[in-house]
């Protein structure tokens, strides 16, 4: 790291919360802080204000001034960042750091699930998306957002069932425990399911998800008809990245983190523990020659 540069700060920032962790030059941990959106795509302004906002609160907390800022390397690894437009708009932004790194919030993860080396991952969350990189090679597969992409999901799973809670109220599948909860969450009002699926973002289909596997293990048919689709889902993405030339792909995320008994035998074979996060790599991102577009 450069001289004036004495301190690394990794960013990690999606549609909810923006993390901020402060290192020194050798990586030990300072302070780490958590502000609002930092998805770009939700405005440039909107993720740099957020973005600011932990950095300041991460430097206060280990004794720093804006003094300090011209001294940070900062790697951010930012949701809508693979749009080229988002990402000059927002690298084109006045900051007060020595140095602005941005890659994709998927790139980040990748990174630290392998702790800066080639390697791929699955993210199996709200939504989802898979990354294999080799070098500066880097290949995505899916990631195109709800409700055209995304299999695997979360929010997949969430849409999922709320068609068969419907088909079970036009009596053509069975009302299982999984439905009577969805259908006492809506207060039994067929209309406002309607409604509410006019605005639903995915983080409202995706928030069935826990009392789809609590219910699994207790074999409601229902559940563990989803978890199986979702299951094949992800097998179907996993086997894309072992086609594509990974070795094993971290299968990470709130989806990913518990589906793995569902999949197969083989594919489990296939499976690595994440060394790491999304902050480690946004760590990463810092120290290195990360930026995904050219400046």
């Amino acid at each position: 790291m450069a001289d004036d540069l004495r301190f690394l700060v990794g960013i990690d920032g999606g549609g909810t919360s923006c993390r901020a962790r402060l290192c020194d030059q050798n990586g030990r941990i300072l302070a780490e802080a958590k502000t609002g959106s930092a998805n770009i795509l939700l405005g440039a302004e909107v993720a740099m204000a957020s973005i600011q906002d932990a950095i300041a609160t991460a430097a206060s907390q280990a004794g720093l001034t804006e003094a300090d800022f011209s001294h940070m390397a900062v790697g951010l690894a930012l949701a809508g960042a693979e749009h080229r437009k988002a990402w000059y708009d927002f690298m084109a932004q006045p900051h007060p750091y020595g140095r602005l790194v941005l890659n994709t919030d998927g790139y980040g993860a990748c990174l630290g699930a392998w702790n800066g080396q080639d390697g791929a991952i699955f993210i199996a969350g709200t939504g989802s998306v898979g990354i294999l990189r080799r070098g500066k090679e880097i290949t995505v597969l899916g990631g195109r957002e709800f409700p055209i992409s995304d299999q695997g999901s979360g929010a997949i799973m969430g849409l999922r069932l709320i068609q068969q809670v419907l088909l079970s109220v036009d009596g053509i599948v069975p009302q299982t425990e999984l439905v009577h909860h969805v259908l006492a969450h809506f207060d039994h009002d067929i209309d406002a399911i309607v409604e509410w699926s006019k605005t639903a973002r995915p983080c409202d289909y995706g928030q069935f998800s826990p009392q789809i596997f609590q219910l699994s293990a207790q074999n409601d048919s229902l559940a563990v008809a989803l978890l199986q689709q979702t299951a094949a889902d992800i097998e179907m993405w996993l086997n894309a990245l072992l086609t594509r030339g990974a070795e094993q792909v971290c299968l990470m995320g709130g989806i990913g983190e518990r589906i793995a008994p569902w999949l197969t035998p083989a594919i489990q074979r296939r499976l690595a523990a994440p060394q790491g996060d999304a902050m480690d790599g946004a760590i990463l991102i810092a120290q290195g020659d990360h930026n995904l577009y050219p400046l």
